[in-house]
């Protein structure tokens, strides 16, 4: 049996025990970012019109509102985290979606299953170092013409940053070097987006859009 790395034990201790405070947090965040709103909505339409099916998959997706999100844009979205307390959160405010304890890099789903994959800020988490199989995991489970959106802090021309994320340590990428891992997994760029720290933001965010051809 393999032994689960310390790294995702410390993440899922790490928000259970802060699980209904980031619920709280994190309620409503979308309402005050359209740009946010904006590349989602084009992630949606990218999956519904590509032809990969519309089950997408959110991978680490903590007390659920994305995934519900997504289902709002027509997509038959559920979720997957480590921490089974948001897990718990997650049912319970959104009974009619599918929600199951797991870790990204290891999805109980056939080759080929997902039109889409969302991963919104939970590579964040994730040494530099331990990456690259969390994307040869993506590749594997989406359907060739999937895509995948990646949600992260970046690093705004410094190298990969360690930083004091208030739940667990975490990382800060350049876009270019995510592009890059993406890219050796087999996936190609359709687009990105950088946009500036809102006042109650620390760091520059990034996001990427993929798709396996």
């Amino acid at each position: 049996m393999t032994e689960t790395p310390s790294y995702l034990t410390t993440t899922a201790e790490a928000y259970d025990a802060v699980a209904v405070r980031y619920a709280e947090f994190v309620r409503g965040a979308l309402d005050r970012q359209p740009l946010d709103r904006a590349v989602l909505a084009a992630f949606a339409e990218f999956v519904r019109t590509g032809g990969a099916g519309p089950l997408v998959a959110e991978v680490g997706c903590g007390p659920g509102y994305m995934t519900a999100h997504l289902r709002d844009l027509g997509l038959d979205a559920f979720g997957v985290d480590l921490s089974p307390v948001m897990i718990e959160l997650a049912r319970e405010t959104y009974p009619d979606l599918r929600f199951e304890v797991g870790s990204m890099d290891a999805v109980d789903l056939a080759d080929g299953a997902l039109g889409g994959i969302l991963s919104w800020y939970s590579v964040i988490h994730t040494p530099p170092e331990e990456l690259p199989p969390y994307f040869a995991e993506f590749r594997r489970l989406l359907a060739p013409g999937g895509y995948l959106l990646l949600g992260f802090f970046e690093s705004e021309g410094e190298p990969v940053v360690a930083f004091d994320h208030k739940v667990t340590p975490a990382y800060r990428w350049p876009i270019e070097d995510l592009a890059e891992l993406a890219r050796k997994a087999g996936l190609v760029e359709v687009g990105r987006m950088l946009r500036e720290p809102h006042e109650d933001e620390r760091f520059r965010q990034g996001r990427l859009l993929m798709r396996r051809q």
